[in-house]
């Protein structure tokens, strides 16, 4: 999830390469767990879960640690003293983590939560119990996650969920709080990349006390943003002294992982997408005049955007997984249900709308389709719909009644800004007040029943080898999880520190550069995604064929062509043997 220039503004500053010099990591390790709190709860599937999961023999559970911020962070939630992880290993396998065979430890992307990772976790984890091995899969969760609020998706009913977000309706006796203003994030001004990967750091050596088996055991990475968070985490030293290395990031991983991504300390490897209505400050103004405005408040804290990427709608998205996964096929009302509200409008019009009559106009707007629960789904996640690419996943297409190319914002055969809205041609329904439009899940595309939609000029929207991520995994992920799929308060200051990487305040948190190759790194991209035809080939890349940016996460353990699910294939052949 990662990039703007000239209309995009890549970044506001991804074309600027760190300079990797000596420095060290000098924040204090926070306070100590005096208590050495920490608790582990079983994650069970819900009872309202139309269809399990089709991945057998993983355990899930969530797990918190007490790792208090210093007190220089200010007020905070007692909640934001705490770090989580989603916890996944084969259901036969050792109870303690030490024991395990092998720990891939990953980093979410930009706008990303734990929750996300959830069918490459167990894909992995089945994958390697299948040949023997008992690995495990920690699906980190940035501090920040704290801030969310599940009552209202966890009820697992869309309607109470809407009550409990938009209209102040109670749930088990609990009102929401609402979503947090900026004049509430004041200690969310220092969670840069120096707290993000302390806080790596602090939770390995919470979990797995023993060093040595860190170095032996664990392989560090993450999903595009986190391949950069995991490039400064193998460079960074935690002690203060860069001559003693027992505490150097590379020396708590015995490999590194990339999902769509590359390990390394450079945001210009990232192609994501931001819109230019992100409240990212200008980098120009120096990471001291940065700071000072996070501090202060005068820059926003978190990153959102009037559209789609921010708290209030990205809501939205786990509300839309409740539907899809409470009634599959029945006819949405969610978006009548919906109040009205500027947001929320906007966000419609911009997702929703076939041409830029329609986005101006309000006519025809998603209220006027009749859409199974399902197909609201697609259309909000699909590659074929949605016109932001690091939210693309290949889940399948529309059915059951004409459609029609969506030429907003960006009319389908051209080849303008295809970092910013993909590659694929977008697709609408066409009959409003008209047919009940379902949707068709990735395994069905290319059945003899498949109508094979093309576009005016012919172009088939998809085919088969495209399709990859089943729609009822991905609701499962967005509806069923404990820490979310999405972040909705991400720390603005994460991006401005990888902004600023020239600047002597984040070039001094690289101090052993040569610690990013000083281990074995897999790199696996999305054959469509984000990087796609752009990693040097030195990498040897493992390309994901048909694959979407989000896919690499998402997609099912079966493919429609019969072969495993490459990715996490390839990730438990590396936690067999990194080399």
């Amino acid at each position: 999830m990662d990039t703007i220039s000239g209309r995009e503004r890549t970044w506001r500053g991804a074309a600027l390469a760190v300079l990797l010099t000596a420095g060290t990591l000098t924040a204090a390790a926070p306070g100590a767990r005096a208590d050495d709190a920490r608790t582990e709860t079983p994650v069970a599937v819900s009872s309202s879960v139309a269809a399990p999961s089709p991945v057998a023999g993983v355990r899930e559970s969530v797990v918190r640690v007490k790792v208090p911020l210093p007190e220089s962070a200010g007020p905070r939630p007692a909640a934001c003293d705490w770090l989580s992880y989603l916890r996944y290993r084969a259901a036969d396998g050792p109870d303690a983590a030490a024991d395990a065979d092998r720990i891939l430890v990953a980093q979410p992307g930009i706008l990303e939560g734990a929750g996300a990772f959830d069918s490459v976790a167990r894909n992995t984890v089945a994958a390697a119990a299948a040949q023997g091995r008992h690995i495990e899969f920690w699906a980190l969760d940035r501090r920040s996650n704290c801030l969310e609020d599940r009552t209202g998706i966890a009820s697992g009913d869309q309607h109470t969920a809407v009550d409990y977000y938009y209209r102040g309706k109670q749930v088990d006796g609990r009102t929401f709080e609402g979503f947090a203003e900026n004049g509430q994030l004041g200690w969310m001004a220092r969670l840069g990349i120096e707290q993000t990967v302390r806080d790596q750091y602090d939770l390995l050596a919470a979990e797995l006390p023993d060093q040595t088996l860190r170095g032996r055991k664990v392989l560090c990475g993450g999903h595009s943003l986190g391949g950069v968070v995991t490039g400064y985490f193998a460079a960074a030293d935690f002690d203060g002294n860069p001559a003693t290395t027992a505490d150097a990031g590379y020396n708590q991983c015995a490999g590194y992982f990339a999902l769509d991504t590359t390990v390394s300390t450079s945001l210009a490897d990232l192609s994501g997408s931001i819109p230019d209505d992100t409240n990212l400050p200008d980098i120009g103004l120096g990471h001291g005049v940065v700071q000072a405005g996070l501090d202060s408040g005068v820059l926003p804290r978190s990153l959102s955007a009037p559209v789609l990427l921010n708290p209030e709608t990205m809501t939205l998205l786990a509300i839309a997984g409740v539907g899809a996964v409470q009634a599959p096929g029945a006819e949405a009302d969610l978006p009548r249900y919906l109040p009205s509200g500027l947001n929320i409008e906007a966000t419609n019009r911009f997702l929703f709308s076939k041409d830029t009559a329609a986005f101006l106009t309000g006519s025809p707007g998603v209220k006027d389709f009749r859409l199974t629960n399902e197909a609201v789904l697609g259309a909000l996640m699909d590659d074929n719909s949605v016109p932001l690419a690091f939210l693309q996943s290949s889940v399948g297409f529309f059915d059951g009644g004409p459609i029609a190319d969506k030429d907003f914002p960006a009319a389908n055969g051209g080849q303008e800004q295809p970092a910013l809205f993909g590659t694929e041609y977008k697709a609408i329904p066409d009959r409003p007040r008209g047919p009940l439009y379902s949707w068709r899940n990735y395994d069905r595309v290319g059945d003899a029943d498949d109508p094979g939609y093309r576009s005016a000029d012919g172009t088939p929207f998809t085919e088969a080898g495209k399709e990859v991520t089943d729609i009822q995994e991905l609701a499962r992920s967005l509806a069923e999880q404990p820490l979310d799929f999405t972040e909705q308060y991400f720390p603005t200051k994460l991006v401005t520190d990888l902004q600023l990487a020239t600047s002597p305040q984040v070039k001094k948190l690289v101090v052993h550069p040569d610690g990013l190759t000083a281990n074995p790194t897999l790199t696996v991209l999305a054959g469509d995604g984000l990087l796609a035809g752009r990693v040097p080939s030195d990498l040897n890349p493992v390309v994901a064929d048909g694959y979407q940016h989000l896919d690499v996460l998402t997609a099912a353990p079966a493919q429609n062509d019969g072969r495993p699910e490459p990715v996490s294939t390839h990730l438990a052949g590396f936690a067999a043997d990194p080399r």
